[in-house]
C-alpha cells in the first residue's frame, strides 16, 4: 500500500491536485469525530476529481467520494485509503427556470440562487448542510421537499467505463438513488428545473425553514444530522423520544435532549460511542415498539 500510496501522491503533485497524505478527518467531518487517513484529496474541477479517480483506481488502491462530510460518520483510526472531499467542484449558472452546478455546490446557496431568480421548489433545502453531490447520492429532503422533486438530470461519471453521461433516471425513492446501487457511479454535478414564483414568497418559506431548524434542531453541537431513517408510518425522533432516550448517553455521545431524532457529540465522542448508543436505541425502539430503525447516516469504515 505504501508504494501505491507514493506513486499516487507523485502523479496528484504532477497534475497539481491538491491533497493531503496521512491527514487527520475529524476536523473535516460536521461529527467532529474520526482517526486519520492515508490519502485525502480535494479536487477543484470535474477533470481534477476524474483524473484523480483514475490514478486510484488504477492503483487498486480503496477510495470514498466524501463530499462535505455533513452526514457520515468516520468510523475508523486509521483509513487505508483515499477520502476525496468535492467541496472544491463548485460552479453554478441559471438559464431560465433551470439550474445548472457541480457536485460542490452547497445546498443553502443553491436554494439562494432560486429565490433571487424567483425560482421555487428548493426551499426545502435551505439549511441543510450537505453539497449537491451528496444530496443527490441519498436523495436528501426535508418539509416535505426531495432532490428528487426538482431534479432534471445528474452528471454521472462511471469508474468502470470512465465516460460522463447525463442520468436522467435516478432511481430514486425515500433517502435512496441510483448512485448508492450502483457504487461505480460518481454524481459530478446536476441541473434542477423549477417552476417560477414569487421571491418575497419564496424567501420568506425559507426563513421560516431556517428558523424551525434553529428552534427544533441541536445545530449548537456536532453532528450528522437526522441519524435514522424515517420508518413507515412513524416519525424515528418520536419513537426515540416516547421511549424516553433524550438525553441518553455512551462516552460523548448523546441521544439529543432537543430533537431525539439526532445524535450528537457532547465532546470527546469516539465512533465506537455513536455506534454503541445507535444499538441501543435501535433495541430499546424495536423492544417498545416492534419497529425496526434504519441507520440514514453512512458510516465509513476501514
Amino acid at each position: 500500500m505504501k508504494q501505491k500510496t507514493e506513486r499516487i501522491i507523485e502523479a496528484l503533485a504532477a497534475a497539481g491536485i491538491e491533497y493531503a497524505a496521512d491527514s487527520s478527518v475529524a476536523a473535516r467531518s460536521s461529527f467532529k469525530i474520526g482517526g486519520s487517513a492515508a490519502l485525502a484529496l480535494f479536487p477543484k474541477s470535474e477533470r481534477e476529481l476524474v483524473d484523480a479517480l483514475s490514478l486510484i483506481d488504477g492503483e487498486g488502491v480503496r477510495c470514498e467520494i466524501i463530499g462535505n462530510a455533513s452526514n457520515l460518520l468516520f468510523a475508523f483510526d486509521y483509513f487505508d485509503g483515499a477520502l476525496i472531499f468535492t467541496s472544491g467542484l463548485g460552479g453554478i449558472s441559471v438559464d431560465g427556470n433551470k439550474i445548472f452546478c457541480g457536485a460542490g455546490v452547497s445546498l443553502t446557496h443553491l436554494s439562494s440562487v432560486a429565490a433571487e431568480h424567483s425560482l421555487t421548489g428548493l426551499e426545502f433545502a435551505y439549511g441543510i448542510p450537505a453539497l449537491v453531490g451528496g444530496a443527490v447520492y441519498m436523495n436528501a429532503g426535508a418539509y416535505g421537499g426531495a432532490v428528487s422533486d426538482v431534479i432534471e438530470y445528474s452528471i454521472a461519471y462511471d469508474r468502470v467505463s470512465q465516460r460522463t453521461f447525463r442520468l436522467y433516471d435516478g432511481d430514486f425513492s425515500y433517502r435512496y438513488s441510483k448512485y448508492m446501487r450502483k457504487s461505480n457511479l460518481v454524481c459530478l454535478g446536476a441541473v434542477f428545473a423549477l417552476p417560477f414564483g414569487n421571491e418575497e414568497e419564496i424567501k420568506e418559506k425559507m426563513a421560516q425553514n431556517m428558523a424551525s431548524r434553529k428552534a427544533n434542531q441541536p445545530l449548537e453541537y456536532p453532528s450528522a444530522g437526522s441519524y435514522f431513517k424515517r420508518p413507515e408510518g412513524h416519525f424515528a425522533g418520536k419513537l426515540i423520544e416516547d421511549c424516553g432516550l433524550k438525553g441518553l448517553s455512551v462516552g460523548g455521545a448523546q441521544v439529543s435532549e432537543k430533537h431525539a431524532g439526532f445524535i450528537i457529540n457532547r465532546g470527546g465522542a469516539t465512533y465506537s460511542d455513536v455506534l454503541a448508543l445507535e444499538e441501543k436505541i435501535k433495541e430499546k425502539v424495536f423492544s417498545e415498539f416492534g419497529v425496526e430503525l434504519e441507520r440514514e447516516v453512512r458510516v465509513i469504515m476501514n
